[in-house]
């Protein structure tokens, strides 16, 4: 499968909950270093993981014949899609840092 840069940009838009139009204000921490991309990269994993739990519990209730398919469907197709969120996000990033290394000082 593969991400354009328009797809790139839209999921980062979604993951920072501004949708695609609108320009996102800095979610810095004023004891943090890391700055708007270190928060959003945080927070990016961290949902991504608890959409993969939730996708496995609602697996193993389905197992255990007490969960719905279509909810396990659901939970899995949304689990897809925050995993290809986060990789399309971790190519991006690898992509620049090799190109900064690639640069002439």
């Amino acid at each position: 499968m593969s991400i354009g840069a328009l797809d790139a940009a839209s999921a980062y838009a979604r993951v920072l909950g501004t949708g695609a139009g609108k320009p996102a204000a800095p979610t810095t921490s004023s004891s943090e270093g890391g700055g708007a991309f270190g928060v959003m990269v945080e927070d990016l994993v961290s949902s991504t993981a608890a959409t993969m739990r939730t996708a496995e519990q609602a697996t193993a209730a389905q197992v255990a014949g007490k969960g719905d398919l279509i909810d396990v469907v659901t939970a899995m197709g949304a689990a897809e899609t925050a995993l290809d969120t986060m990789v399309a996000v971790r190519d991006r990033v690898v992509s620049a840092y090799q190109d900064i290394m690639r640069m002439q000082i």
